[in-house]
Order: C-alpha cells, then structure tokens, then sequence
C-alpha cells in the first residue's frame, strides 16, 4: 500500500528555501568567509603581528567600549523616550515620534558634520564648556555620543511595540494588591520588556561597533586616544595593505559575533524565564 505523500502546508517550500539559501550565502556567507579565507592565507606569524599591534588593540579596545558604553545608554533612554511615547498625550508627540527615526534616514557622514559643530570647542555647545576645560569633540566622549546619537532608534522601536501591547491590567492589579508605581514597575512591567530591551541592546551595539561615517569626523582620529578600528581598516586598504586590513577584520568580526551570541543568550534565557513566571 502506497503512503500518501505529505503536502506542504505552505506551497513551494523548497524553492522558498534554496532561494534563501542562495541569496544568503551570496549577500552575508560568501563574503564573511572570504575575510577570513584571505586572512588565513597571510600565516599565524604575519595575522597575529597585524591584528596585535599595538595601535590596533588601542583602536578595538575603543571601539568595542565606546559601542558597549554606547549601547547601554540607550537601553536607559531609550527605555525613557519609548515610556514617554507611549504612555502619555503631549503636544508635539507625533513630530517627537517621528524624529526618533532620522538617524535612520540622515547620511552618517552629515551626521557627524552636524555633531562636530555642535561639540567643537567653538560650537554652539562647546564654547559653553570650554571655560570648565571640558573637550567632546576629538575625544572619546565625541564618539560614544556619535554612537548614541545613531543607535537610539534600535532601542526605541524595539520598545515601543512590547509597550503598546503591554496589558494595564497587570499594573492595576498590582496597584491594588498595594505595590507603588515604582515597586510595580520594578516587578510587572520591566521583566516583560528585558527581552526587547536586550534586543535593542544587540542591535544599537551592533550598528555602532561597525560605524564609521559618523565617528570618523568627531572623532579626532588621534593614535592611542580616539582612533577607531574601521579607520585602521580604511587605512591599511589605503596602503594596499589588503592581508592586514582583512586580518583587522576578522578579529573584529570574531569579537562581535561572540558577544552577539552572548545577548542573544541573555535574550533566550530572560524569554524563557518570562514563560515560566507567567
């Protein structure tokens, strides 16, 4: 007797699913592994010389903290803004809401122009902390702002949406069981919205530890003080230097997959844990 063959609830799936593959490895796999292919091709001697030098660890130890430092503000105000947005009726919100979004839209390059002007020593704000010998632009602080100005939509829109269908009936019935606003916050609302702040958290890190058109300009660019890592890269394909550039990048790309993998976890796990307590 034969067995009837099983259709597919969802038609073409395997075409679906060779396409994605397909394009996958053309726009993402394909190009990651010839980074590391090249890189190999130079010998452990010549990687390790060209990924551990001193001026480039310099450069990952300020990308990657400017990015976590970054990251973790906006997880703060973001949360804030996103609460703001969501919870209360004021004049002007929908102009707020849509300027949430125009680090989205604004070349990075302008971005940084406009963040330069802003926090140079005579720009409209840097002149007010001059006096107190207070420097942003061509610092570090001009970089983690950069990075907050372009990774705090993540955060919001990442928020925003959990909040929307978040059900006020949870925080009434703790307002009347007795919990205060913030003892009904800390325990209602907050454990429902780590997954999503975790994830805007991933994303605003990952968009900063790679940006470079909006750091490049504040920045300053100075060896040991304020120079990033994809400006070593910028360098090195300047100087034809195609082994040491990738090298760089496959030290880069190794670091932020690791701690992407370790959010993702985080993520995991709060979800799961949020299951459980429900």
């Amino acid at each position: 007797m034969a067995f009837a063959r099983k259709r597919s609830v969802l038609p073409g799936f395997g075409l679906s699913l060779g396409f994605t593959l397909a394009y996958l490895s053309l726009i993402v796999l394909i190009p990651l592994s010839a980074v590391f292919i090249m890189a190999a091709g130079m010998g452990w001697d010549a990687y390790l010389a060209a990924a551990t030098a001193p001026r480039v660890v310099a450069s990952y130890k300020l990308s990657f903290g400017a990015s976590l430092l970054a990251a973790a503000i906006n997880v703060v105000f973001g949360l804030i803004l996103a609460w703001g947005l969501v919870r209360y009726t004021f004049p002007g919100k929908k102009l707020v809401d849509a300027l949430v979004d125009l680090p989205f839209a604004l070349p990075t390059a302008v971005a940084g122009i406009a963040l330069t002007a802003i926090y140079a020593q005579n720009g409209w704000i840097g002149q007010w902390l001059a006096p107190f010998d207070i420097r942003i632009a061509f610092t570090p602080i001009g970089i983690v702002i950069a990075l907050v100005f372009i990774g705090l939509p993540f955060v919001v829109r990442t928020v925003q949406p959990v909040l929307e269908d978040l059900d006020a009936e949870f925080e009434e019935a703790a307002a009347s069981l007795g919990a205060g606003r913030l003892q009904t916050f800390i325990r209602v609302v907050f454990p429902a919205l780590v997954p999503a702040l975790l994830t805007g958290f991933a994303l605003a890190f990952a968009r900063a530890v790679g940006e470079y058109g909006s750091v490049i300009f504040i920045a300053g660019n100075m060896p040991f003080v304020s120079e990033i890592t994809p400006l070593m890269i910028i360098t090195k394909l300047e100087q034809y230097d195609y082994a040491g550039a990738t090298a760089i990048a496959s030290v880069m790309l190794i670091l932020s997959f690791v701690l992407l993998l370790i959010i993702n976890g985080l993520q995991a796990w709060s979800s799961r844990r949020g299951g459980r307590e429900a």
